[in-house]
């Protein structure tokens, strides 16, 4: 009996015949193919007796939102820690999370009917696998999609970072194999990994190679950034702004506007901004204080700024009723809104090179002044901060809507966990902490959160498809 025969003894009737060819081939609707006959005896080729027997016992397609969103909250939990064991700056994790994101949606979106491929909308993305019909196994898919990908990305880790990447493959792809038959089990690899392949391909082409901690001689004159206390670093990524945007048009994208003219001048509106970062940290309440720290992010004792809304999707994602798809989805609208955002910020930042509040602050009123929160090492207009998470909220309000939810990202660290009834609420505090922290002036605030809004809507515009939700 050859393996048509025993599906159609197994099914037994038309209709789960023809829930099989949609399984394997995809759905027919409209602006699709119709299903062939030739695509799906291509399809029963490939597969056992004992698979098209497991075939034929599921009650129905095997679709992504089928499966819970374990596995991707399981691999991005993970690269908070390894960004933050890694020491990495906020720029390159943010580009890091935009192909992670992208990767995890594309690995899996065959599996959704009506999904769409972001195939085509995003710059540069035009070469992707395609899948061969539907008998997948979509967590296994995800599970070798991102360890290929973190595989290339995370290269020149440490021992213990690599080693924890290939543990959580590996503890995920044994508990998938005694799931599946071997073969739709390898064949779910195989598509997972030509996906995290094709990424990494994609990414070699954004201009890290090249911009990465380029070489940089700072200009020289009144207003402009130079290096601060207490370890006067030279400038983080000062081509960061020249990298390859993956949804605007490019760095100079949202423009965010100027700041207000530089001035010394008392009642000027740049003094004004400055005396109001000094009072604001000489007046500093006990909650601002906190507000202040729990946003800090500092690389190396946390997963950076655009780590920390990372953390906070995938404490969103644990609640019952979100499954893989919308795990897929929403990683990959936050990664790919944390990227562009720190590459239009940072375009601004090089190309005004704004002091910081604590030069200013030494110059005009205390030679003393430090700032609650340690001072980064670039210039300071937009706000980091600010624009990315505006992006975020801007991107993960499309998607969900007004949620309400209790930030734990940091309880490890013995911070209270902070509670919100809006992303955007978490947003606005998340950019008024660098005023509380002496980090930024005001305009660099507002701004920035203007900017970030324009490139979140940037992403909310792409098509996914037609509500996850």
């Amino acid at each position: 009996m050859d393996g048509n025969q025993l599906i159609l003894r197994r099914l037994g009737a038309w209709p789960r015949v023809l829930v099989l060819i949609v399984a394997l081939v995809g759905p027919t609707g409209c602006g699709q193919a119709p299903t062939r006959p030739d695509a799906v005896e291509s399809e029963l080729q490939t597969l056992s007796n004992d698979e098209l027997a497991f075939l034929a016992d599921w009650d129905g397609p095997r679709d992504t939102r089928e499966y819970s969103s374990e596995v991707a909250r399981a691999w991005f939990d993970l690269s908070y820690n390894l960004v933050k064991v890694e020491r990495w700056s906020p720029p390159v994790a943010s580009r890091f999370w935009g192909y992670a994101g992208v990767t995890l949606y594309e690995a899996t979106r065959p599996g959704i009917a009506g999904s769409a491929s972001l195939r085509g909308q995003i710059e540069g993305l035009d070469n992707l696998p395609h899948p061969q019909g539907r008998a997948y196994h979509w967590p296994t898919v995800a599970n070798a999609a991102l360890h290929t990908l973190f595989s290339g990305l995370f290269s020149a880790a440490s021992a213990p970072s690599l080693a924890q990447i290939n543990t959580l493959y590996h503890q995920s792809a044994a508990e998938f194999q005694q799931e599946l038959p071997h073969g739709i089990f390898r064949r779910s690899e195989r598509f997972g990994r030509e996906i995290g392949g094709a990424i990494l391909e994609w990414s070699n082409g954004d201009g890290y190679a090249t911009n990465n901690n380029c070489s940089y001689t700072p200009p020289v004159g009144e207003g402009l950034w130079v290096p601060t206390p207490p370890d006067f670093a030279p400038p983080l990524q000062p081509c960061w702004g020249q990298l390859r945007t993956c949804v605007v048009d490019e760095g100079n994208s949202c423009d965010p506007g100027p700041h207000p003219p530089y001035s010394t001048v008392p009642g000027s509106a740049f003094y004004n901004e400055g005396l109001e970062v000094y009072e604001t940290v000489a007046n500093l309440t006990d909650e601002q204080r906190a507000i202040a720290i729990f946003w800090a992010d500092t690389p190396g004792q946390t997963g950076t700024p655009p780590g920390h809304w990372i953390a906070i999707l995938g404490q969103i994602l644990g609640e019952p009723g979100y499954g893989l798809d919308v795990a897929a989805e929403a990683y990959a609208r936050v990664g790919l809104a944390e990227m562009d955002a720190f590459i239009c910020c940072w375009f601004v930042k090089y190309e005004l090179n704004l002091l910081r509040p604590i030069t200013y602050i030494r110059n005009l009123f205390d030679s003393g002044w430090n700032s609650p929160i340690p001072t980064p090492p670039f210039p300071e207009y937009t706000s980091g901060h600010s624009t990315q998470s505006a992006a975020v909220a801007q991107v993960l309000t499309d998607m969900f809507g007004d949620v309400s939810f209790t930030d734990h990202t940091h309880d490890a660290l013995g911070y209270p966990p902070r509670s919100f009834d809006t992303f955007w609420e978490a947003a606005e505090e998340a950019a008024i902490s660098r005023l509380y922290g002496g980090i930024h002036f005001r305009s660099a605030i507002e701004n920035g959160m203007n900017q970030g809004r324009c490139i979140g809507e940037g992403v909310s515009a792409l098509n996914f498809q037609n509500g996850v939700l």
